[in-house]
Parts: C-alpha cells; sequence; structure tokens
C-alpha cells in the first residue's frame, strides 16, 4: 500500500494550479487537484481574464460603430445593442474554455477532487467530507478582490458591485464611477462607457496605472479623457450610500481637504486583490503569511515547510495569470526533481483598453534608480504610432514604443508600448530581453513590413541614435 494517495495535491484550479497539475502528472507523478468551484480555471476563466475580455471585445465593435469610426473608413451603420447576446457570447466563451480544462484533466489523469480544502498537517488535506494525502502539496489558491472600506460591494443589487459583479450588468448604467484606476478599473469602465455609460475614475494616486513607466501614465490620462471618461485623480473614497437604484460617494482630495459627493447609478469597486490565504488550515502546519497575506517561498517556490509549496497570487509578485502558469510549471517540474525556472524580472504586463497598455523590465525611474540615480547611464528611444504604417492606415494615431537600455552595454532593460495590439507587441519584447539582446539587436532583425511591430524596431534604432521615420 502506497503511503500517500497522491505524490501531488494541487490546491486550487486556477491558471497556475490547473497548469501545475497536467505538468505533475505529464512528469509521471499522481496527481490531483482540489477546486471548490463548479468549475475549473479559477477567476480568471470564469469571473475574470477571459469573460472581461470577451466584453471588450464585443464592445470594441459596438463603439467603432456607434462614434463614427467605421462610417469613417466608408461603412455606415446605426448599431443597436443587444447586451443579453452581448453576455450570452461572455459566458459560451467561459464555458468552452473551462470544459476545456476537465477534458485537459481527464487526458492527463488529473483527479479533480470537488470542495473547499483545509489542511490538516502538511500531508493531509481534507476536501470537502473527503481526507486526500499527498507526498507534495502545491497551494494555488490565487486571490480575491480587496475590500474598500466604507463601500459595502452587493453583486445582486448592481448598484455597488466588484469586477465580478460590472461583468452581469443587466443594463448599462446611466452613470458608473469606478473606485481605482488600474488595470481591472479601466479595462471594466472601457467596457460600459462603449457601450454608453459616463465613466467617472476616481483614483487616489495623481495617475492611473500605478507600476507601468511615467510616460505610459501620462499618455494614459490623455486618452482616456479623450475617449469621453473623467479622471479624478488625487481623491479618495471615504464612504458611500445606496438609496433605491442611487449611490451616492463621499469623496476628499487625497492630502486632505473638504469632503464633496458623487452620485452614480451603479459604483465599480476596483482597487486591487488580495492572496486567498485564509481558510486553508495553516496554523495546523505551522505556515505564516506576511504583512500581504502572501505566502513566503523559495526560489524553487518551496516554503518553509517541507512537501509544502506555493504559486501564483497567493506568493510575492505581480497578479497575473501567465506568471502562475510559468510558475505552475516550474514548480511541477521542481516537484519532479527537475530544474524549474521563472525569471520574475521578464514578466509582460497589458492593459486590454482601447488601445493597448503593455509593457515588460524595468520602467524608466527604476532603470535610473538601478544606474544609482545616474541618468547618463540609461538610454531612451521612443516611436510614435502616428508614425507607423499599419498604425496609420488602421486610423490607430494614439501610443508609441519606448525602449529603455543601459548606456554602457547597451542591453535593453525594459520596453513600454501603447498601440491597439501593444499585448502581442510586447511578447517580442520579453522574448528578446530574456535571451539578454541589446538594442541594436532589435534595431537590425528584420521586420515584416507593414506591421505594428516595426515600431519596437524603430525605437531601437532611436536608442541607437538613427530612426528612419521621424
Amino acid at each position: 500500500m502506497a503511503e500517500y494517495d497522491y505524490d501531488v495535491l494541487v490546491i486550487g484550479a486556477g491558471p497556475g494550479g490547473y497548469v501545475a497539475a497536467i505538468r505533475a502528472a505529464q512528469l509521471g507523478l499522481k496527481t490531483a487537484c482540489a477546486e471548490s468551484r463548479e468549475t475549473l480555471g479559477g477567476t480568471c476563466l470564469n469571473v475574470g481574464c477571459i469573460p472581461s475580455k470577451a466584453m471588450l471585445h464585443a464592445s470594441e465593435f459596438f463603439d467603432a460603430a456607434a462614434n463614427g469610426t467605421m462610417a469613417d473608413m466608408g461603412i455606415e451603420v446605426a448599431p443597436k445593442l443587444n447586451l443579453d447576446k452581448m453576455h450570452a457570447q461572455r459566458i459560451d466563451a467561459v464555458d468552452g474554455l473551462t470544459k476545456g480544462i476537465e477534458f485537459l484533466f481527464k487526458k492527463n489523469k488529473v483527479d479533480w477532487k470537488k470542495g473547499h480544502a483545509t489542511f490538516q498537517d502538511a500531508h493531509t488535506v481534507k476536501v470537502g467530507d473527503e481526507t486526500v494525502t499527498a507526498k507534495n502539496v502545491i497551494i494555488a489558491t490565487g486571490s480575491s478582490v480587496t475590500p474598500l472600506p466604507g463601500v459595502e460591494v452587493d453583486n445582486d443589487k448592481q448598484v455597488v458591485v466588484d469586477s465580478t459583479g460590472a461583468l452581469e450588468l443587466k443594463a448599462v448604467p446611466k452613470k458608473m464611477v469606478v473606485i481605482g484606476g488600474g488595470v481591472i478599473g479601466l479595462e471594466l469602465g472601457s467596457v460600459w462607457r462603449r457601450l454608453g455609460a459616463e465613466v467617472v475614475v476616481v483614483e487616489y494616486l495623481d495617475k492611473l496605472l500605478p507600476g507601468m513607466d511615467d510616460d505610459v501614465r501620462k499618455e494614459a490620462a490623455k486618452i482616456f479623457k479623450k475617449q469621453g471618461m473623467e479622471l479624478r485623480l488625487s481623491t479618495k473614497v471615504t464612504g458611500c450610500t445606496v438609496k433605491g437604484k442611487k449611490a451616492t460617494l463621499t469623496l476628499e482630495p487625497a492630502a486632505g481637504g473638504e469632503a464633496t459627493t458623487l452620485d452614480a447609478d451603479c459604483v465599480l469597486v476596483s482597487i486591487g486583490r488580495r492572496p486567498n490565504t485564509q481558510g486553508l488550515g495553516l496554523d495546523n502546519i505551522g505556515l505564516e503569511v506576511n504583512q500581504r497575506g502572501q505566502i513566503e517561498t523559495d526560489h524553487d517556490f518551496r516554503t518553509k515547510v517541507d512537501g509544502v509549496w506555493a504559486i501564483g497570487d497567493v506568493v510575492p509578485g505581480p497578479m497575473l495569470a501567465h506568471k502562475a502558469e510559468d510558475e505552475g510549471i516550474a514548480c511541477a517540474e521542481n516537484v519532479a526533481g527537475l530544474t524549474g525556472i521563472v525569471n520574475h524580472d521578464i514578466i509582460p504586463g497589458v492593459v486590454y483598453t482601447w488601445p493597448e497598455f503593455a509593457g515588460v523590465g524595468l520602467t524608466q525611474d527604476e532603470a535610473i534608480e538601478k544606474m544609482g540615480g545616474d541618468k547618463a547611464k540609461v538610454k531612451i528611444g521612443k516611436f510614435p504610432m502616428m508614425a507607423n504604417s499599419r498604425a496609420k492606415t488602421n486610423h490607430e494615431p494614439d501610443g508609441f514604443v519606448k525602449i529603455i537600455a543601459e548606456a554602457e552595454s547597451d542591453r535593453v532593460l525594459g520596453v513600454w508600448a501603447i498601440a491597439s495590439v501593444a499585448g502581442t507587441m510586447i511578447a517580442q519584447a520579453a522574448q528578446a530581453m530574456e535571451f539578454g539582446a541589446t538594442s541594436e539587436d532589435i534595431a537590425y532583425t528584420c521586420h515584416a513590413h507593414p506591421t505594428h511591430s516595426e515600431a519596437i524596431k524603430e525605437a531601437a534604432m532611436a536608442v541607437q541614435g538613427k530612426p528612419i521615420h521621424i
């Protein structure tokens, strides 16, 4: 009789968890995955990345028809919104992908244990009414919405909602207030603005998109204002009252000052996410979390408890699905005795608004700081999308590509882009940086014409001091 039921038990079936389970099974390890949702895929596939992109994509078509973009290209249409059908195509996309993971579990012989998982000891986990033992346990429980004190979310009433509730609105609100100028707030705010809502974004900081390069953050404000969003920066929300189908927010300057009020038909609370580490029984195995509620691991994703590993949103680093996926693969390989590595310095991030915002590596400020504060040790090259032939013909003038390189070695330290397909373009930059590319390497790599990606080549040539098209 085997000492354990499984070689590996993964807790959580989000992008990190299901990938870790599949990879472990591929490596010959008897594997199970515990998941309390009725479907696999975690937040990303069920109520996050995937459904939001389905709504973003559909709303782009509606907006292009409604705002005159199509008419400018000789396509005269009068759009009519069928919100129920738009929701249906979102649900269909989610259903197809979550069922696809079920198929992959069966194909790779991963057992799905349905229910909430709680540690009994380091190798024993209670899943629902079942007790499972495993030689190795990988914690991949993801994250959930961070609550805002003084603002109570009730998705059922559809007045004050979080990101999950914002995907399910049964009607386009007349006025939506988005609390938080980060990725999720701007994406979902963009969806409902395109469909006809007046959107006000309230952000505590003085710029949108914290963590991105300063030039990107400044340009973002110009772009969203041009699209019709009202931005209230350096502003904090101190309270919210709901009467019937209306909400009234109390606002104050972030630095302190006189309070004002702001009425809305819908309020979206989007101030970030927090790791799902409560309710796992971590006390039972002597595993503590840090001040941010995260589980600390070593480079191989081992926790301080032998046989217990952790990946994704529950460990330090950006809360991104692709980061969790890469960690899931690497962790499974480490469990199997191989060498699994994730380069956390090169993890791209994307905002799927219109245009898209993307970046990888260091911001300009971070690069200068890394060079001891000496600006002369950093080279910058920028190329505007309005000078890119494909963007020009597609009527997409907004944005730029910015490359940051070390002056002495010419090695690329960071790439930032605003373009309609910036999320796709950034993969080239990440791959180049992964292999230690210089800006000269990129500048002298032949790019297909006409493509948006030529802007990356041109930005690299600008670093070299010899751009062609500007």
